[in-house]
């Protein structure tokens, strides 16, 4: 049984490492993709995973799956197409830290996973399933996510949202609007940001949480507000819990994720249901992914950058 299985892209972040004589930039290729991230910090927090997806048949398609296997991931639900090649996007990062993207995605082969390729075998076998949007973006990728998304609700799963808004990827916003909102629909437990809170919905990132408690039936919010920290909720308590000081960043690029990831363990090993959690136990689980978010922007790339626990329970400290 896994704790988490997740489908999604899995793709090479190239990030700015240094510029040269003539001030170009140097970029290091960086493995990533949000489900990736995701899984790997919950890995790292002593959770079983497994991966959804597909990637070329090429050296970055390799690295990818080596990475996932290093990581701990189960990697048998990914397969590697040869007709197509794996998915690229070049990250672009501000005095902050804060990151923009491009992608090279035309078709990537994470947009070209078709449902009968899905392992249902894999989604009959966890307690949750986690996707994200950028699977909706493309077909036949977008039917294989629903795919999922059914075969493991029927199985009795907890579905695990991340829109993670890309905006470049959509034929507009509309379009965007509409898939996160049949997602939303789907969810247990909902990480959404507030800039995706106000590109939806045009309000506060606590309203954004009760919205989706109420309108949508979602158990559990983590609204994240970036360096500030994050607003979460269920049905019966909420907490906002600031992320902690002193902190370098480097590259943010995969610390939403991170967050997923991390609370994701903290509240899968408190045992409980979402509603069942007391304030103090759903401070604990978003102080901990606060922590551990924070640390990975001190390195770059997404997969690689988790923190040990150790070192976020040190920084708690």
């Amino acid at each position: 049984m896994y704790d988490v299985v997740a489908l999604g892209e899995l793709l090479i972040d190239f990030a700015p490492k240094s510029v040269n004589d003539q001030g170009y930039p140097t970029l290091a290729a960086n493995p990533g993709g949000a489900p990736g991230n995701f899984l790997a910090a919950l890995n790292r927090y002593g959770c079983k995973t497994a991966m959804i997806g597909k990637v070329g048949d090429d050296m970055f398609g390799r690295l990818l799956l080596g990475t996932l296997k290093k990581a701990g991931i189960e990697t048998g639900g990914i397969l590697i197409d040869p007709d197509v090649f794996t998915t690229l996007a070049f990250v672009s990062l501000d005095a902050s830290g804060n990151r923009d993207f491009s992608f090279a995605r035309k078709p990537g082969a994470d947009t070209c996973l078709r449902a009968e390729e899905v392992s249902g075998d894999l989604l009959r076998a966890t307690k949750v399933f986690h996707f994200g949007t950028l699977s909706l973006t493309n077909e036949p990728a977008a039917s294989a996510t629903r795919y999922a998304i059914e075969t493991a609700k029927a199985a009795g799963a907890l579905i695990s949202l991340d829109p993670n808004l890309r905006k470049p990827l959509w034929k507009n916003e509309d379009e965007a609007k509409a898939a996160i909102e049949f997602s939303l629909g789907q969810a247990d437990i909902v990480k959404i940001s507030d800039e995706e809170i106000e590109f939806l919905w045009g309000i506060s990132p606590e309203a954004g949480a009760e919205k989706l408690i109420r309108e949508y039936g979602v158990s559990l919010v983590y609204a994240t507000l970036g360096p500030k920290g994050c607003h979460a909720a269920t049905r019966n308590v909420q907490v906002s819990v600031s992320s902690p000081s002193g902190i370098q960043v480097v590259d943010t690029t995969g610390a939403g994720d991170i967050f997923g990831g991390s609370a994701m363990s903290q509240f899968l090993q408190c045992g409980k249901k979402a509603e069942a959690l007391t304030e103090d136990e759903l401070t604990a689980i978003v102080r901990f992914a606060c922590t551990a978010a924070s640390l990975s922007t001190q390195k770059h790339g997404g997969i690689t950058s988790v923190p040990d626990k150790a070192d976020v329970l040190q920084k708690m400290a």
